[in-house]
């Protein structure tokens, strides 16, 4: 409509100019012609009017699956790359890594964060895989209707797998190594035993055989850690005498690491019932060896464990190396030169003669590590302590129990924690709380709960001999991260590292999130790590990986719901209209000239 307006306005400008203002009668019907269309195509061009036109198809977005799993024997990596690649542009998809490798690496089949990606190009979007998707649950069903899917399914090949491998990370010489394994089998030509052999460098430690039940087994191995001796050590669990297509996962690696002495030690003097429950809940809830020792004549030392008599030099060295300390009673100077993470002292009153003896009921805080512990739970109905240390808490410090005489009086600090340097230190100023545990029930739980918690704060200080950081696993499958998680006082900063393993040193540096956690990629083998500033350690990528055994095949092949793309062209668009306008200038020029007009 408004192209019709244009029209006939620079029409009947141009009329009334030559026939109205300059009469120029029957000659000037040419340069009027001409004028009238040099004015109406100025007009559309200053409007700039535009009408739709049949959208050019835009080259589709492909996003390639580049998951381990199509790289396994009976994946098609191969056939589903160079048909990517003749369908569009390529854009790979499996983990949160930004990466172009030529052959699949990633650890995981995450489609969704790339298809939402994709989703914000008007480009028509292909999805290649072998359908083995992780997260095809949690995909937009708009933005799946709107793909294409091309399925290209792996052909399963008979393979035998070490799927696990799970056993303590730490222990102290002379424990032993108690290890738990799983072997699947994928295919019909499951065997009915198998062999398998746990082995540290080149040293052979354990052999056994594993009966296969519907294609799954389990065993588990005990290893002395005498035949290794201290220190940090990768042990390889791995198929023995047995080929099959995937090598890759025949073997499975787990790091643990020989202490010449316990991770918590409980030093008691004399033995008291707090001691005994404190013994036993440690056990049962700290990730680290447990050692207790308790005096029961001068210096004379039995463990906690057997009451085996122990010299007292073998306490001391426990002391002094101990990445918890536990002290209950008057133990003089034992806690002195300790290199302990955090100490945790019970009784922590001048003398035991300064105590106040009676019911002494104890109420929670919520500001402090241990409150997770205490939470909808009625505290001060539990048993109560039956004396209360005199204790004055160092500034800073948290309060995590507060009690009261006979639920009266001004409440006093029973549980206390603070921070000394690098060390951490939780003290107990009230003896009785055995009661919370031999009552069971609710009063149970909560006492276990804030031993946990208490012990998990302490040995979350600053280790000298690992560093700022420390990995959150140190063995991780092929195609997955090392995860660091900053550990070391302030906010997390960026951290140098020095990384060695067989194919020489590399410098890198640890950037941290938000979280405090900061992802590392290697390639699969052993690495030593050496951090700035002190300290470091052992870690390991391993060649399994879950992407390498065939799994259901959750996204099917689908046709794209196909929008034609909309486009319109405009008016400065079109060449033709501006050489239209200039000709029509030229013209109208040329004939005013030749019938003698201005």
């Amino acid at each position: 409509m408004r192209v019709v307006l244009v029209i006939l306005l620079a029409a009947g400008l141009a009329a009334f100019t030559y026939l109205r203002l300059e009469r120029a009668g029957r000659r000037g019907w040419i340069p009027m012609g001409c004028r009238a269309i040099a004015w109406g195509a100025l007009g559309l061009l200053l409007l700039n009017v535009s009408c739709p036109v049949r959208g050019a198809p835009q080259r589709p977005l492909v996003l390639l699956d580049a998951s381990l799993s199509l790289g396994a024997p009976g994946g098609r990596w191969a056939e589903a790359r160079d048909s990517a690649l003749r369908w569009g542009e390529v854009r790979r998809f499996g983990d949160e890594r930004v990466s172009s490798d030529s052959v699949p690496t990633r650890g995981r089949s995450l489609l969704a964060p790339a298809l939402l990606a994709a989703s914000a190009s008007d480009r028509p979007v292909i999805v290649v895989t072998d359908g083995e998707i992780e997260d095809a649950a949690d995909l937009p069903p708009d933005l799946l209707a709107r793909s294409g899917v091309r399925v290209f399914a792996r052909r399963v090949r008979p393979d035998l797998a070490v799927t696990a491998v799970s056993g303590p990370a730490r222990v102290t010489a002379g424990d032993s190594i108690p290890l738990d394994l799983q072997i699947e089998a994928v295919g019909d030509s499951a065997p009915d035993t198998v062999a398998i052999e746990v082995t540290a460098g080149s040293t052979r430690l354990a052999s056994r055989t594993v009966r296969l039940k519907h294609g799954a087994g389990q065993a588990h191995v005990v290893l002395g850690s005498a035949a290794i001796g201290p220190g940090d050590h990768l042990l390889r669990v791995a198929l023995s005498r047995w080929t099959d297509a995937e090598p890759r996962t025949d073997a499975r690696l787990h790091l643990v690491s020989v202490a010449p002495t316990p991770g918590v030690v409980l030093l008691a003097g004399p033995a008291d019932w707090d001691s005994r429950f404190l013994y036993r809940t440690l056990r049962e809830v700290a990730q680290l060896p447990v050692r207790g020792y308790v005096r029961l004549d001068a210096d004379r030392w039995r463990a906690m464990s057997d009451l085996a008599p122990v010299p007292a030099e073998q306490v001391r060295q426990a002391a002094r190396r101990a990445d918890l300390l536990i002290l209950k009673g008057a133990l003089g100077g034992l806690a002195e030169g300790s290199l302990a993470r955090g100490i945790w002292s019970w009784s922590t009153g001048p003398s035991r003669d300064s105590a106040i003896v009676g019911d002494w009921y104890l109420t929670p805080t919520d500001a402090s590590p241990l409150a997770s512990a205490f939470l909808g739970q009625p505290v001060d109905s539990f048993p109560p302590a039956i004396q209360l240390s005199s204790f004055q808490a160092a500034p800073g410090a948290w309060v995590a129990l507060n009690a009261q005489l006979g639920r009266r009086g001004s409440p006093r600090p029973a549980v206390v924690g603070w921070e000394s340097g690098r060390v951490r230190r939780v003290g107990v100023a009230v003896d009785g709380l055995w009661r919370w545990a031999f009552r069971g029930g609710s009063s149970e739980q909560s006492y276990r709960a804030m031993v946990a918690a208490a012990a998990s704060w302490l040995l979350g200080g600053v280790d000298s001999t690992r560093g700022s950081a420390r990995p959150v696993r140190a063995v991780v499958p092929n195609g997955r991260p090392l995860i660091f998680e900053w550990v070391g006082p302030g906010a997390a900063a960026p951290l140098a590292v020095v990384w060695s393993g067989t194919t020489g040193q590399r410098a890198d540096t640890l950037r941290f999130d938000g979280s405090g956690r900061a992802n590392v990629w290697l390639a699969p083998g052993e690495y030593r790590y050496r951090l700035a500033g002190g300290g470091g350690g052992t870690v390991a990528v391993e060649q399994y990986s879950d992407e390498l055994l065939p799994h259901p095949v959750t996204l099917l092949a689908r046709s794209p719901r196909v929008v034609q793309p909309a486009s319109r062209s405009a008016a400065r668009d079109w060449l033709w209209l501006f050489g239209l306008c200039l000709a029509a200038l030229s013209g109208e020029w040329l004939a005013r000239r030749r019938f003698g007009l201005r």
